[in-house]
């Protein structure tokens, strides 16, 4: 179980945490224009998933942010990002921030997603929002690189992530 803190306070998560070389679950996720979308919608590339707790908050804003410039240096990368924000919160801040080059997604509705991939915040402040982490999945299905960050409001390793979807 990965070991996770919010301002230096313990977090719990559902879900067991997911380790390099595992296959990468599926998952039904809903997309700003309240279409479902599955890992197969991507399947062929590498994916980078970014999970947030919230596109409405600095880091996650930020973090989103750079993963939307650094997808114009990514060939054949899909980019991911999923919170529990509403569909229709993250069309408006995608539209507000002019990210268009990657796909916000929103786990609101089951939360199955943040439980499959071991990100779900269970209790406190954050409860049913969800955890950072990056996850790289091959075009194979396999998790490349995954990482929970260990203090939410801390930005996750970017170049770790980048490289490993460049490998």
């Amino acid at each position: 179980m990965a070991q996770v803190t919010l301002k230096g306070n313990p977090v719990t998560l559902a879900g067991a945490s997911l380790e390099a070389g595992a296959a990468a679950p599926d998952f039904c996720l809903q997309n700003n224009g309240l279409e479902e979308v599955s890992l197969a919608n991507t399947a062929g590339k590498t994916r980078i998933i970014a999970t947030v707790p919230s596109l409405d908050t600095g880091v996650c804003h930020a973090e989103t942010k750079r993963f939307n410039d650094e997808a114009a240096n990514l060939e054949n990368v899909e980019i991911l990002v999923v919170s529990t924000d509403l569909p229709f919160g993250q069309k408006r801040w995608c539209g507000a921030e002019n990210v268009d080059k990657v796909t916000c997604l929103s786990d609101h509705r089951t939360a199955a997603f943040g439980k499959s991939y071991g990100v779900l915040i269970e209790g406190g402040p954050l409860d049913r929002c969800l955890t950072r982490a990056i996850f790289v999945v091959g075009a194979d299905g396999a998790l490349k690189h995954v990482e929970y960050v260990s203090e939410i409001t801390e930005h996750p390793n970017y170049d770790a992530a980048l490289a490993a979807a460049k490998a």
